[in-house]
């Protein structure tokens, strides 16, 4: 079931209009898709998929995660689990991230976070324009996380994950301070890569990280 393809909303503020497509083409169980931390130095990579609850009266204030300070995005996270029909979470480590590269470590979470749905979905909205090959019923949108609130719920519920998830490594792993950069390569992180060099959640493949790590380890 693939409901006809169409250009995007003339209006911008309808964030339903994907999911009320799919419904009118005969999909019930209609999921967003969307990861965070693809970008970082070091951590997981998290994908998250939601089908939102038949009633979303109440959820305007869903929207990208990126858009949101911390606080509201951890209330929103707790709204969206309290509500939703269905939540799936996919997990990536930073070692098979180095083994199969980020874009299928990407595609390996989402499928991760489908299967941990109760039911399999009729169809996939997909933040960006990379679709996976096992995605057949499924559709990219760019900009997903600002046009379709299921694709915004799961945003929040990937960052909101991820960031649990670096805040725990940080008691682990206390010098490189990855609960304020969770992972990320700011001026604060890289300066502790340079005085301590890196450690097992660090990707070794990604650019910056093996650069440092060369430089250190020259005579």
């Amino acid at each position: 079931m693939i409901p006809a393809r169409s250009i995007r909303p003339e209006n911008q503020l309808n964030r339903m209009f994907y999911e009320q497509r799919v419904q009118k083409a005969g999909g019930r169980v209609i999921a967003g898709l969307d990861e965070a931390g693809r970008g970082p130095l070091a951590g997981p990579l998290v994908a998250a998929c939601v089908v939102l609850p038949k009633d979303t009266r109440g959820w305007h204030e869903i929207i990208d995660s990126k858009k949101l300070r911390p606080s509201k995005r951890r209330e929103l996270f707790m709204l969206i689990h309290e509500n939703a029909e269905d939540i799936g979470v996919g997990i990536v480590d930073s070692y098979t991230i180095d083994r199969i590269n980020v874009l299928q470590a990407t595609f390996l979470a989402m499928q991760r976070a489908v299967s941990g749905l109760s039911r399999k979905p009729d169809y996939l909205l997909i933040d960006g324009n990379q679709r996976p090959a096992w995605a057949q019923n499924a559709e990219t949108i760019v900009n997903g996380d600002s046009l379709s609130l299921s694709i915004s719920a799961a945003s929040i519920i990937a960052k909101v994950t991820r960031d649990n998830i670096m805040q725990d490594y940080d008691f682990l792993y206390p010098k490189w301070g990855f609960a304020r950069h969770k992972g990320y390569g700011t001026a604060q992180h890289l300066t502790a890569i340079r005085e301590y060099g890196i450690c097992e959640l660090h990707r070794r493949s990604f650019a910056p990280v093996t650069q440092l790590e060369i430089a250190l380890s020259a005579p």
